[in-house]
């Protein structure tokens, strides 16, 4: 089975986390198994200081899993390694029906172009971008030549996204 990924991308405070929130709960409600990959621009941790797990790390571990009877995580410290590409990070995530990806704004994955008039950058990405099948939006969005939904039509955006994987 092929993996069927779909991307949520956009310029800071374009409303990207919260469509993929909101497409989550949309999709997962039709029956589907959504995974998400957010890719993050900046150091950040999981994990909090003081925790065994945060102490595992800072000691050298190359690799912490936190196990319990509910979740279990794995964080792995790249040290001198590269960032690993979208496509490694694909490889390691179980079985889904759908993994929504948010940011990869470079990928050449199908994706969605989040558009906010209190966004940071309005520079459209479709210009550049032929991977990008639509734009949500909070504002009109004349003169595109992809469907523009408004930010706020989940269910629409929820349709495309399962015409675009053959999901449906």
């Amino acid at each position: 089975m092929t993996m069927r990924v779909f991307g949520v991308t956009g310029w800071k405070n374009s409303g990207k986390t919260t469509l993929v929130e909101a497409l989550v709960r949309e999709l997962t409600g039709r029956g589907w198994r959504v995974a998400t990959v957010k890719h993050a621009h900046h150091d950040f941790d999981i994990d909090k200081e003081g925790t065994d797990s945060f102490r595992h790390r800072k000691a050298g571990a190359k690799e912490v899993a936190i196990v319990s009877g509910r979740r279990w995580a794995l964080m792995h410290e790249l040290g001198e390694e590269g960032e690993p590409t979208l496509e490694d990070v694909l490889s390691r995530l179980s079985p889904a029906d759908l993994v929504l990806i948010e940011g990869y704004k470079r990928g050449s994955h199908r994706k969605i172009e989040t558009r906010r008039l209190e966004a940071k950058d309005r520079s459209p990405l479709t210009a550049t971008d032929p991977n990008i099948a639509a734009i949500a939006a909070d504002h009109p969005v004349p003169g595109e030549t992809v469907p523009v939904f408004d930010l706020h039509d989940i269910a629409g955006i929820a349709d495309l996204i399962e015409r675009e994987t053959g999901l449906k």
